[in-house]
């Protein structure tokens, strides 16, 4: 008859491999995920021009001039004109942050994070989880929210806006300051 001690034993390496099988797993899903996601903005890209070419001629037989096409943004990505039927939201891309950069930028979401991160930050407390954000926001602190305001500090890290200076805990990057502007 097996130890107490061995079972335990047991049941933790069956535990380490399920956790090592599952991160696994996710690093698999994160990187579909971005390849999804980029052809998902070739997609809208693509459609945005399809719009522009189909729109109707002005009263001069010209179609839209130069102005109303799609513009890049500051990582090189065209952002939809709001001229298009049905297009993508204007903010939802996060743009690479660069100094003078107002958060105004951002959609309502994204500003709520770096809000947030900044009154922590103005009062000397340290980095914030999203729990702690989900809770901060009055939103059911579960696995879809929290998750959900993970991917969004994550896009927002990797524009250079927040910092994650542990796992899984954001502050304002070096240089981002208060809503007005991005210094």
């Amino acid at each position: 008859m097996p130890s107490v001690a061995g079972l335990l034993e047991q049941r933790e390496l069956v535990a380490r491999r399920r956790v090592d099988e599952l991160r696994e797993e996710a690093d698999r899903i994160q990187a579909e995920l971005a390849v999804a996601e980029r052809d998902w903005m070739e997609w809208a890209i693509a459609r945005s021009r399809v719009g522009e070419v189909l729109a109707p001629a002005d009263e001069t037989g010209h179609g839209h001039d130069q102005a109303d096409r799609s513009a890049p943004t500051a990582d090189g990505q065209a952002e939809e004109a709001s001229s298009a039927p049905e297009a993508a939201k204007v903010k939802s891309q996060v743009p690479v942050w660069r100094e003078g950069l107002a958060w105004s930028a951002l959609s309502v979401d994204y500003q709520r994070i770096l809000t947030a991160l900044a009154d922590r930050a103005r009062l000397g407390q340290g980095p914030m989880t999203c729990q702690e954000m989900a809770a901060l926001f009055g939103m059911d602190v579960v696995p879809a929210r929290v998750e959900a305001l993970r991917s969004k500090a994550k896009r927002l890290v990797a524009r250079g806006w927040l910092a994650e200076p542990a796992p899984g805990r954001f502050t304002l990057a070096r240089g981002v300051s208060g809503p007005g502007g991005g210094s």
